[in-house]
């Protein structure tokens, strides 16, 4: 019979990837790095819900820009898990584990108004940037630079739909 003992051991291994950063500093962004993905679930998530759900006479633009946004949102989902396990922390399982962890509410209404829809994103896309900068900082403290260079880009891009949801939503 074949031993399993090898087995065994592997999985039970830990998941920690050797990292320069000490274990204060994996422990505090990583735990960011988590509760950042979750946002960034909620907000994925939530911005599909619009868009599937969004009417009304601008209902081709603003579908359009919400699945674009979406995609980006998205798209930044994996490369935040992955630094989080890249500085030798674990990242999230469930989606009980993003419900815990998410600090961007939910929104389960029926119905939804197109200038609220926007209005809510807009508000998500500020409260998601101020939080990344926050963890920026977070990272500085600790010399993490890689961390900080992607929250960099991924600041960018928030502002970006930030600013995309404000003048669609403007009523000029």
């Amino acid at each position: 019979m074949k031993d399993n003992s090898k087995v065994k051991q592997r999985r039970k291994a830990p998941l920690t990837t050797p990292s320069a950063l000490g274990e204060d500093a994996r422990r505090d962004i990583g735990g960011e790095l988590n509760a950042l993905l979750a946002d960034f679930f909620a907000l994925y998530l939530k911005t599909k819900n619009f868009h599937w759900h969004m009417s009304g006479p601008h209902f081709r633009d603003y579908h359009l820009l919400l699945d674009e946004q979406a995609d980006q949102i998205y798209a930044t989902l994996d490369p935040i898990a992955e630094r989080a396990r890249k500085i030798g922390g674990t990242t999230l399982r469930s989606i009980g584990h993003i419900a815990r962890l998410q600090r961007l509410s939910d929104n389960d209404a029926d119905f939804v108004s197109p200038a609220d829809m926007l209005a809510e994103l807009r508000e998500d896309n500020a409260r998601i940037t101020s939080t990344m900068r926050q963890v920026h900082s977070l990272c500085d403290e600790y010399g993490d630079v890689a961390t900080a260079s992607l929250l960099e880009n991924w600041v960018d891009e928030a502002e970006r739909r930030l600013w995309f949801l404000f003048e669609s939503g403007r009523n000029v």
